[in-house]
């Protein structure tokens, strides 16, 4: 099985919430991307946003120029219908990050969790050159991913585990990797995961 958006479709269909990556606020990426001390009214992208809360965050943050991209209708359908007329603030880009064009740059590429479900080399290569499209010199980059004590499997796909230097493989030497943590998130039922997160600068 791969991902898709059939796939992610059923998932936000059967219930977001209970599903092993909801967070309730994105408190880390929320701390990640102040720590790049760009202003509020920088362009953020999140990559495979899909329901994901970020956008609520930076949007009571005072963040005025937000992106959510994302394959799957299911999953930015339940982001929109939660911010209720906040959404008309928000740019939506249904799209399979591998085939995206961006339209313009970003000061900000926030991915949790979209990297570690790309296996083949090909998808990886797409991922870094849609990186390097949609940023420029001085942008910054906050992407998070399973470590290496991470799950092998997550919503019933087979992922990848990340390490420092896997992490520094990917983003060098076009990023500048300005931190670099382990944290772990807590899903719904309780299981602990293991995440490696990276905060990088554009050279």
């Amino acid at each position: 099985m791969t991902s898709s958006p059939q796939h992610w479709d059923a998932a936000y269909d059967s219930g977001h919430e209970t599903r092993g990556w909801y967070q309730a606020s994105a408190v880390l990426s929320r701390v990640l991307i102040r720590d790049t001390g760009l202003p509020h009214d920088c362009a953020i992208i999140d990559i495979g946003g899909g329901a994901s809360v970020l956008v609520d965050d930076l949007l009571a943050d005072g963040y005025t120029d937000i992106t959510v991209l994302d394959h799957s209708p299911a999953g930015l359908r339940v982001a929109r219908e939660r911010l209720g007329d906040s959404a008309a603030d928000v740019t939506w880009v249904t799209a399979d990050l591998r085939a995206w064009t961006p339209e313009r740059t970003y000061a900000i590429w926030h991915d949790r969790a979209v990297l570690h479900f790309l296996l083949a080399d090909d998808d990886i290569a797409a991922y870094r050159a849609r990186l390097l499209e949609a940023t420029g010199p001085g942008s910054w980059a906050v992407i998070g991913i399973f470590g290496p004590e991470g799950p092998a499997v997550c919503a019933g796909l087979p992922v990848r585990q990340y390490d420092e230097s896997d992490l520094e493989a990917l983003l060098e030497p076009d990023f500048e990797i300005a931190q670099m943590t382990f944290a772990d998130h807590v899903r719904p039922d309780g299981e602990v995961q293991q995440f490696l997160w990276a905060l990088a600068q554009r050279t």
